[in-house]
């Protein structure tokens, strides 16, 4: 690091359990966030300022009006302009010094596969099952954590699914692919703006976890929060033996 690098993240250096190393390994690091809507703009802004080294940004939308309420990393003059260019601008803004990459597609399998491959830790911050299957089975075939997020009116949730823990469970142990789950969109339901932000902070605090080996992270547990109420809960998660996707028969994809 050199002496700018220490002055930027000089907090969190000066914090027990980062340090020195900690940052570094930050540094060192490549972060992948799917999808740059309400919980990608948090999440990526926040990967950003911590110093994550590189980060790719994936979303095939572009930013419009509607999204600006709760879409921080986009801004009005940008409407209609693709929302992984548009953040990517905004990261570049905060820090310049880091490699930011956009990916103006919807990625399909084989292009998921190539990019989890090369990424240290997965953000999912998309909001569509079909997505969320797609990037775990991705996150599983290369040993990826996945930090997966998801918010919808009042109501948000946020997990780790770290295929290294022989006992950690992956997203379709929870949220089996065989189910049939109604995606719900922001567009007819509304979501309360501040819990993208909350929920997707989280999301870049657990993946900043993963990425120095501090503390325990959220692998075996789903945290939900009521914003109502402004109540978080939290429940046990396990392994599914017969998963198809990370049980110890898994079906061919």
């Amino acid at each position: 690091m050199n002496d700018t690098q220490l002055l930027r993240y000089s907090r969190h250096i000066l914090l027990d359990e980062i340090g020195i190393e900690g940052q570094q390994a930050l540094l060192d690091a490549h972060a992948l966030l799917i999808g740059a809507g309400g919980l990608g703009s948090p999440a990526a802004m926040y990967l950003a300022s911590a110093g994550v080294g590189r980060l790719t940004i994936v979303d095939n939308d572009n930013v419009d009006l509607t999204n600006l309420q709760r879409q921080i990393a986009h801004t009005t003059a940008r409407v209609g302009q693709p929302k992984a260019e548009s953040a990517r601008q905004t990261l570049q803004q905060i820090n310049p010094e880091i490699d930011i990459a956009a990916v103006n597609e919807r990625a399909d399998a084989a292009r998921l596969d190539e990019l989890v491959a090369a990424a240290d830790v997965v953000l999912d911050c998309s909001d569509n099952f079909r997505t969320r299957h797609a990037v775990n089975r991705a996150c599983v075939a290369h040993r990826v954590p996945l930090v997966s997020g998801a918010v919808i009116r009042f109501d948000g949730q946020v997990s780790v699914f770290d295929p290294r823990a022989p006992a950690s469970p992956c997203y379709c142990c929870l949220f089996p692919q065989d189910q049939q789950f109604e995606d719900v969109a922001c567009a007819t339901m509304g979501v309360f703006a501040p819990l993208v932000g909350v929920v997707g902070a989280m999301q870049a605090a657990e993946a900043l976890k993963l990425l120095m080996g501090v503390g325990r992270s959220l692998a075996g547990r789903l945290l939900m929060l009521d914003g109502v109420n402004m109540e978080w809960s939290s429940i046990g998660v396990a392994r599914d033996p017969g998963c198809p996707v990370c049980g110890t028969a898994p079906a061919r994809a």
